[in-house]
């Protein structure tokens, strides 16, 4: 189903993280002709239909946010079922154990891994543009090119997800996907329209749901 076919524009509820570049975010799902919702509301983020967790910050700082929302719990809830939920950059971090860039801090846990630091031997942070290579087809990750700004990343992706990769100082996991669950290392968004195609397919996707 496309968004086009739609009787009314698909609601996102954004999670207002406190991190993120949301306006970037906000303005590509309108682009795709979607309704984006800023939103700190437990309820609203557990009977959403579609979320987003963007994030662009420190690891500590947007966990110390959505505890203050009292998120963590719906959110992991949200996940672990499978409904329609996108996370963008440090939203697909947060979704993992814990990160080097935070020690002590418990991430929401969905992911079981521990993001890392890019070594030394590359530049840090990756600013720029890298290829996404899916791991098998079929799924909603489709061969291109991405818009990336990180200095941490997971080096393999957990059991149970498709997923792809990219190269830097090394193989890592560019994008994570389980049924309506899609988490980008990158930044969909600001990745031209091979990113907004992949935006157009998880919102599709988000809408066959509903």
């Amino acid at each position: 189903m496309s968004l086009m076919a739609l009787t009314a524009p698909l609601v996102v509820q954004v999670v207002r993280t406190g991190v993120a570049n949301i306006a970037s975010v906000l303005a590509g799902l309108r682009r795709l002709g979607a309704e984006p919702a800023l939103t700190e509301d437990p309820q609203t983020v557990a009977t959403a239909t579609a979320v987003v967790l963007p994030g662009v910050g420190a690891f500590g700082a947007g966990m110390e946010r959505l505890r203050a929302s009292e998120l963590v719990t719906v959110l992991r809830e949200r996940v672990a079922a499978g409904r329609p939920t996108l996370a963008v950059c440090l939203g697909l971090q947060l979704l993992c154990e814990r990160s080097e860039e935070s020690p002590g801090v418990e991430g929401l846990g969905v992911l079981p891994a521990i993001v890392r630091r890019f070594p030394a031997t590359v530049r840090v942070p990756q600013l720029g543009w890298n290829e996404v290579l899916p791991q098998a087809e079929g799924g909603l990750l489709e061969r291109g090119f991405a818009y990336f700004a990180n200095s941490y990343r997971l080096d393999s992706a957990p059991e149970g997800w498709g997923w792809a990769r990219s190269e830097h100082g090394g193989p890592f996991v560019a994008a994570l996907e389980r049924g309506a669950v899609l988490a980008c290392q990158f930044h969909p968004e600001l990745s031209g329209p091979w990113g907004a195609a992949l935006l157009g397919r998880w919102l599709a996707r988000a809408g066959d749901a509903r």
